[in-house]
C-alpha cells in the first residue's frame, strides 16, 4: 500500500496475458514466444499466457472486456477499440510490421481494372479488421459500392482458412487478405495478385500490425510493459537479422495453433511482402482511421485519435539500445 501510495507501480508476480493471430504479419510477436524471448524479459516469477485469435475485432474485445493485456493487432480493431471506449481502454505501444497485405483474384474472374470488380463477391477475414476496411475504400475510391449500400459488390467476412477453401472452389471471385493467406491463395489457389497494398501507400510503407495494451496494465504495471518491449524489439531485431531461423521458428508457432505448417515455398514468398518493424508508422494509422469513418464504422463524428498512442517506453527501450527513437508522434500523449 505504501509504494502505491507514492505512485511506484505495484510489484510482485502476475501473468501477463498475450494474444496474436497465427499470421506470418505477426511474427514478431510469434518469434518472440517460440523462442522463449518474451517469458525471459518479463522474468521470473511472472508467467505469459498466450491466446490466438483470427482477426483483430475480436482480439479488441478481449481486451476491452479485460481478457489479455498486450497484442499484436491491425490498426482498424485499434482505432475501434479505443473510440468505443471513449479513449479509455487501450493504447498503441510499438508497431510490429508493414505491408503483407494483397489483394487477390481468381484468373476466371475476368477482372482486369477496377470496374470489373461490379457484380462480383470477395472476401475478407472480419467485418471492420484492417483489411474489411482497405477492400471496402479501395472500392469507395474506384466508384463502387457494397451491395448493403445500395451497389453491386458482396463482400463476405470470412476466417482466413475457410477463405481459401471458399476461393479453391470458385465460390468468390477474391480476397483481400494478409500473409501467408495471400501466398496460399495465389500458390494452393492459382490467384493472382490485383493490389499489393504497398502500392497504394508512399515509399510502400503503411502499418499492418501494432501492439496494443490496456491501459490499465499500462498503467499499474509498465514495469512489465517496458520489459515486453524489450523483447519485441530484441525479436524485431532478429527476425531481420536471421531470417531463414525467424521463418522456421514463425512456422513452428504457427503449426502448434493451426495443427498445420506451411511449405517453404509458402514462407520464402510471404517473407518477401512484409516489412518488420517496431515502427507504428503513426500517420498512416490515422490515414487509416480516416478511411474507416469514411466507411461509417466509427460513427457519425470524426473521432479524436489525439492519446491513441504512447512511445514513451518504447523511445526508453530504443534509446536504452542505441536505436534511433520515433519521432513521428501522431496521435500520441
Amino acid at each position: 500500500a505504501g509504494a502505491c501510495a507514492s505512485g511506484a507501480p505495484p510489484s510482485g508476480p502476475m501473468t501477463v496475458r498475450l494474444a496474436y493471430f497465427p499470421n506470418f504479419t505477426h511474427a514478431i510477436g510469434l518469434v518472440g514466444v517460440q523462442t522463449g524471448n518474451i517469458q525471459r524479459a518479463l522474468g521470473e516469477p511472472n508467467r505469459l499466457d498466450v491466446k490466438s485469435f483470427n482477426a483483430g475485432p475480436a482480439l479488441v474485445e478481449a481486451l476491452l472486456a479485460g481478457e489479455i493485456d498486450i497484442g499484436y493487432v491491425g490498426p482498424n480493431p485499434a482505432i475501434n477499440g479505443y473510440v468505443k471506449s471513449k479513449g479509455e481502454a487501450l493504447r498503441i505501444i510499438a508497431g510490429a510490421s508493414s505491408g503483407g497485405a494483397l489483394f487477390v483474384l481468381r484468373p476466371e474472374s475476368g477482372i482486369a481494372a477496377p470496374k470489373d470488380l461490379s457484380g462480383k463477391t470477395f472476401a475478407s477475414p472480419q467485418l471492420g479488421g484492417t483489411q474489411d476496411v482497405a477492400l471496402r475504400y479501395y472500392l469507395r475510391q474506384n466508384g463502387l459500392k457494397t451491395d448493403t449500400e445500395g451497389g453491386t459488390v458482396r463482400i463476405i467476412p470470412t476466417a482466413n482458412a475457410d477463405i481459401l477453401t471458399l476461393f479453391k472452389q470458385g465460390r468468390i471471385d477474391g480476397a483481400w487478405v494478409p500473409e501467408p493467406w495471400a501466398t496460399r491463395l495465389i500458390q494452393e489457389g492459382g490467384g493472382k495478385v490485383f493490389v499489393d497494398e504497398r502500392s497504394l501507400w508512399p515509399e510502400g510503407k503503411f502499418v499492418t500490425t501494432l501492439v496494443v495494451v490496456s491501459a490499465k496494465f499500462l498503467k499499474t504495471r509498465p514495469d512489465l510493459v517496458k520489459q515486453f518491449l524489450r523483447a519485441h524489439v530484441e525479436a524485431a531485431q532478429f527476425v531481420a537479422s536471421n531470417p531463414a531461423d525467424a521463418k522456421k521458428i514463425t512456422n513452428d508457432e504457427i503449426a502448434r495453433i493451426t495443427s498445420a505448417g506451411l511449405p517453404a515455398v509458402v514462407i520464402d514468398q510471404a517473407f518477401t511482402n512484409v516489412a518488420f518493424t517496431w515502427d507504428p508508422y503513426p500517420k498512416t494509422l490515422l490515414e487509416a482511421a480516416n478511411a474507416a469513418f469514411a466507411l461509417g464504422f466509427l460513427g457519425d463524428t470524426k473521432p479524436d485519435l489525439s492519446g491513441i498512442f504512447d512511445l514513451t517506453l518504447l523511445n526508453e527501450v530504443l534509446a536504452e539500445k542505441g536505436l534511433a527513437p520515433i519521432t513521428d508522434r501522431a496521435g500520441s500523449r
